[in-house]
């Protein structure tokens, strides 16, 4: 079976019990830490785990401006994403940034407030329009120096929120879907974006620079895009929250595209409530997005109202029946999760489910392909980039492969563009079984036990990063089930499995956006399991 990275065999394997760590300070003990390269960097920083509520109360007071605020921001950034540790979770920084924050300064200063996200630093994937001087590349060479005609819905809903756009994130190469080999973080344009946990760890993909960078408090939120996984891997992964609404929530317009069954944008951060928060800000019907038009009557503006310390109690949450794997810690961290959720007055239920959807995989494989071959071609079309289709594409990477396909190559791009167009007989059966199918099952399997939402391991711990042989993820996966059907999920930090982040997962029915958040607040809250990243060196014995 073959969908993207995440699909791979054996994570624990990967990650080694017995690690060595060569760097790394107590911040509590020492502020400074050393770099692998020998460059010293504050392990602290001034606006260390900030949300959004606490810089508002600072803009306001007067603390900070938010021209302040960007200028820390991309002075960290510079410190430990382009120098010390290297993160390389940003791939481009907005030259804009500071004099837009002067602009909201002067709003703020003339008492005009447009909402909780004005003056606020943002990051947004490399994937999503720009309108400005930064570029939109999917972390492709093949794509360099495309400068957006038109910002992408979710931008312009940011922009008017008054949100800041620092820059934009490093990303898994075409949000990875180029080769099933592939190294999650990396891209050619980008490199490679590290775990700000162990730096030789994965950060997982496509959301990568993301996810990073939101758990190095290089920004307070972040925008992700998902098709499956693609942000809430990298929020489980990286110790924060992530949400993928439900397809239809949020426009894809101006979003480089795989799969127009499965797309979204959502917000990634760390907490529930600036998750929230976000959310309300992206959620909107666009006329250039017509499955948007679905989700009139069904979303709210401020998603902040479902922040409910009891939100977990009465709920009935479904959970599988078989193990999801079989590492005693990864297990011992879920047994925890589920005796704090009965504690908080949920009732949790056995079910089966996970095998019929593991069995639906190769046909959401051919749904992606057909899909990216014809959503990419439609995107190209029409934009600023040197490459007009996605065979384009395939010859630029053949002709510049030093330099494009350095390690893994280009296979998912090849078989796509192999593919035949929509109407195809085994595209349509594919989606047939892939997306309706996956339906059925959760819709069944939640009537017949009365499911408010189903539960599990988001992800196991971070595999190390390996730009030859691919990542390895392992059996600990719950990204398809909601990817496949286009329903919400939240994944919520967890705790800690050989010092590394494994997220909890919420997931249901479409439009449950609030419930799941509800569901996701009472458990943070409850448990705090958010962990500061520390930035560590390890060595595998």
């Amino acid at each position: 079976m073959k969908r993207r990275s995440f699909l791979a065999s054996s994570a624990i394997a990967a990650i080694g019990i017995n690690t060595f760590f060569v760097t790394g300070c107590d911040s509590k003990s020492n502020d400074k830490n050393t770099s692998a390269s020998g460059e010293e960097f504050n392990l602290s920083f001034e606006l260390d785990e900030e949300s959004i509520a606490s810089l508002q109360s600072k803009l306001k007071s007067g603390t900070f401006t938010s021209e302040q605020l960007v200028r820390l921001y991309l002075n960290r950034i510079e410190e430990i994403d382009k120098k010390g540790p290297k993160l390389n979770s940003v791939i481009e920084v907005n030259p804009d940034a500071l004099t837009i924050a002067k602009q909201i300064d002067e709003e703020l200063k003339a008492g005009k407030t447009r909402g909780a996200m004005h003056g606020i630093p943002v990051l947004i994937k490399d994937n999503i329009d720009t309108a400005d001087k930064m570029q939109t590349t999917a972390g492709s060479l093949a794509m360099a120096g495309n400068i957006a005609s038109n910002d992408a819905t979710v931008v312009k809903k940011l922009r008017d929120a008054g949100a800041v756009i620092i820059g934009k994130t490093n990303l898994s190469e075409w949000a990875n879907f180029r080769s099933t080999q592939s190294s999650s973080g990396w891209s050619s344009r980008g490199g490679q974006t590290k775990s700000p946990y162990f730096l030789d760890h994965n950060p997982c993909g496509s959301s990568a620079g993301s996810g990073t960078a939101v758990s190095a408090n290089l920004c307070v939120v972040a925008v992700g895009t998902e098709t499956d996984g693609s942000i809430v891997c990298p929020a489980s992964v990286n110790g924060i929250v992530g949400i993928k609404p439900t397809v239809g929530l949020v426009s894809r317009s101006g979003i480089i595209p795989i799969s127009k069954t499965q797309d979204t944008a959502g917000p990634m951060a760390r907490t529930v409530s600036d998750a929230a928060i976000l959310l309300g800000v992206l959620a909107s019907i666009d006329q250039k997005d017509p499955l948007t038009l679905e989700s009139k009557g069904k979303s709210v503006t401020d998603y902040s109202s479902f922040l409910k310390l009891d939100g977990l109690k009465g709920k009935r949450i479904g959970i599988e029946n078989k193990p999801q794997g079989e590492n005693q810690y990864l297990n011992a961290l879920f047994d925890d999760a589920i005796k704090l959720l009965e504690k908080q007055g949920a009732t949790v239920v056995k079910i089966d489910y996970i095998d019929k959807i593991n069995a639906l995989g190769q046909a959401e494989f051919e749904v992606l392909q057909y899909e990216f071959k014809d959503g990419l071609n439609q995107y190209l079309a029409t934009a600023n980039a040197k490459v007009k289709t996605l065979k384009d594409v395939i010859d630029f990477n053949s002709k510049n492969e030093d330099k494009a396909m350095p390690y893994f190559k280009q296979e998912t791009l090849l078989s796509s563009n192999a593919k035949k167009d929509l109407k195809a007989s085994e595209y349509q059966n594919s989606l047939e079984k892939s997306f309706e199918g996956s339906k059925k099952i959760l819709n069944e399997v939640m009537a017949q036990n009365s499911l408010d939402a189903i539960c599990g391991i988001t992800m196991g711990p971070s595999c190390s990063i390996d730009t030859i042989y691919g990542d390895r993820w392992g059996t600990y996966s719950l990204t398809s089930p909601a990817a496949m059907s286009g329903y919400p999920h939240i994944t919520v930090p967890c705790g800690l499995v050989y010092e590394l982040p494994v997220g909890l997962s919420f997931f249901g029915k479409p439009y449950t956006e609030g419930l799941l958040i509800s569901l996701g607040y009472a458990y943070e809250q409850a448990t705090k399991k958010r962990a500061v990243p520390q930035y560590k060196v390890s060595f595998l014995s």
